[in-house]
């Protein structure tokens, strides 16, 4: 069987649908109908002769033939967005001082960084991780360009990026959440994770903090060896962790949204390029 060439607003739609994980939320973020990216999925597998998905189309569970072409999709959509880049905007340089919290940088932006990267050579990224409020104080000191932060409701602008799900998390052969007094890995006071967290926990479960830890590394320490639970982004869910329902007496955490700031240097063409590109990649419609 001859394959057809692929068509890149198919593979768009494949993948849209694998990173959000629902018909619905693949339709909106690349502007079309339910039916419409569902009759896409149907002309993919059609064309290529394969099914990508299951038999239950409400889990969307990836075939082996569907994990082969994501592999694919991914590389042909980022090589076309580099294209389109470097043709349009090809002169752009400068530096770009960014600012994210160590989970996002990794666990959102290292695709999207590298593919700026090669996308616009002459601009330099110097990046900077830190809990959103000491990136807050950096861009009000004029440390910083950009920042991709969690966003508070005392906040003032901010572009809006994306919304996150945040979780209960803990190891899969472990139950810390069944103690009495549930033991939690937190980051450091003022730190909104930890804020919606114990809100939430309060006038339901005793906690206390057994490991406080302002990087993502020293959370996923403490829940990988059992000690712990604690609480991530859905997007910074990892094997070696166990997500934590009402099944498991773990109150609903609520989502947070990511938030692009600027400094009075936002408009320069270097940084502006970067928040566009960042928005491009991982930005959610509203």
């Amino acid at each position: 069987m001859m394959i057809p060439d692929l068509d890149l607003l198919l593979l768009k739609s494949f993948v849209a649908v694998v990173d959000t994980r629902s018909l619905t939320a693949a339709a909106k973020r690349i502007g079309r109908t339910q039916s419409a990216v569902s009759q896409q999925i149907q002309k993919l597998e059609y064309a290529i002769g394969k099914e990508l998905f299951g038999r239950d189309r409400r889990r969307l569970v990836l075939t082996q033939n569907g994990e082969l072409l994501l592999q694919y999709a991914r590389a042909i959509l980022r090589l076309n967005d580099e294209a389109k880049a470097r043709l349009s905007t090809p002169e752009i340089k400068g530096q770009v001082r960014f600012g994210t919290p160590d989970l996002y940088a990794a666990y959102l932006l290292p695709s999207v960084l590298a593919n700026f990267a090669r996308a616009y050579p002459r601009v330099d990224i110097e990046l900077r991780c830190a809990l959103s409020v000491s990136l807050h104080a950096a861009l009000a000191q004029d440390e910083l360009d950009l920042a991709l932060v969690t966003g508070r409701p005392s906040d003032k602008g901010g572009q809006f990026v994306r919304r996150e799900q945040l979780v209960w998390v803990a190891a899969p052969d472990a139950r810390p959440e069944d103690e009495e007094i549930v033991p939690l890995a937190m980051l450091p006071p003022g730190a909104l994770y930890r804020n919606l967290a114990l809100e939430a926990l309060d006038g339901t479960r005793k906690w206390r903090i057994v490991c406080a830890s302002e990087s993502i590394a020293g959370l996923q320490a403490a829940v990988f060896a059992g000690l712990a639970v604690s609480v991530v982004a859905r997007c910074a869910v990892v094997p070696g962790m166990r997500i934590l329902s009402a099944a498991e007496n773990m109150p609903p955490l609520p989502t947070i949204n990511l938030m692009l700031h600027h400094s009075a240097n936002g408009n320069l063409p270097a940084v502006a390029r970067l928040a566009d590109y960042v928005v491009e990649q991982i930005g959610e419609e509203v």
